[in-house]
């Protein structure tokens, strides 16, 4: 089951695709950055049951999406989970390390755990 999930273990559950196509814009300095309108939570160098959201395992998890952004219309949804990010495994990475995987890319093929869709 993809949220009582044992990170290292194998696991067996249906995934969403997402493609997530990030837009350009400007940061205060003038300097050209790629958003894409969604914030995560977790990874397995986390505390999940500190999670202000209730998470059950270390999974890196979507917290935020932003209204009208790539993120949001690429379907993806609060309390996602990522298994996947462009053929690399989010299911024993690091906060940082999803964060830094996330920015550099600036189109992200993402499979996603959903509850109550995703549920084996």
């Amino acid at each position: 089951m993809a949220f009582q999930h044992q990170a290292g273990t194998a696991m067996e559950c249906l995934s969403i695709p997402i493609t997530l196509h990030k837009e350009k814009d400007y940061d205060q300095e003038g300097r050209e950055i790629l958003k894409c309108g969604f914030k995560i939570g977790g990874g397995i160098d986390q505390d999940y049951k500190k999670s202000p959201q209730g998470y059950t395992d270390y999974g890196i998890y979507v917290t935020e999406v932003h209204e009208g952004s790539p993120a949001a219309r690429a379907g993806l949804r609060i309390h996602d989970k990522i298994l996947q990010c462009n053929g690399y495994d989010f299911t024993m990475v690091t906060h940082k390390k999803a964060v830094s995987y996330i920015r550099k890319n600036p189109i992200l093929n993402m499979l996603v755990a959903r509850k109550g869709v995703t549920s084996t």
